[in-house]
């Protein structure tokens, strides 16, 4: 049974920074590439980043290249996101995405396995 559990969000400042784990089970986790989303309240569910099942390719969104860095460990069964100089309107719940195969995919309903979500509030 596939389970990921989401962890590391939290209540900061604008201009801090948090770091996302991701922890994965039931699946032979270095096989799958990984991603992040986020969900802002009334808003859809966006493609933040995305790596590669062995970690050496890496994408993100426009809105978070320089500030945000997806990592993982495949040892470790975790994906990471790496956030910094936070702003407000990074607030929001974030997810992570597991999904077979290379390609870059930034659409949702592309993805079967997903966590609970961690809360990411940023204040000004």
């Amino acid at each position: 049974q596939v389970q990921l559990v989401e962890s590391g969000g939290g209540l900061v400042q604008a201009g801090a920074s948090l770091r996302l784990s991701c922890t994965a089970s039931g699946f032979i986790f270095s096989t799958y590439a990984m991603a992040w989303f986020r969900q802002a309240p009334g808003q859809e569910r966006e493609f933040v980043a995305h790596i590669s099942a062995s970690g050496d390719a890496t994408y993100y969104a426009d809105f978070v290249k320089g500030r945000f860095t997806i990592s993982r460990d495949n040892a470790k069964n975790t994906a990471y996101l790496q956030m910094a100089s936070l702003k407000p309107e990074d607030t929001a719940v974030y997810y992570c995405a597991a999904r077979q195969g290379s390609r870059v995919v930034i659409t949702p309903t592309m993805y079967g396995n997903w966590g609970r979500g961690t809360q990411v509030t940023v204040s000004s």
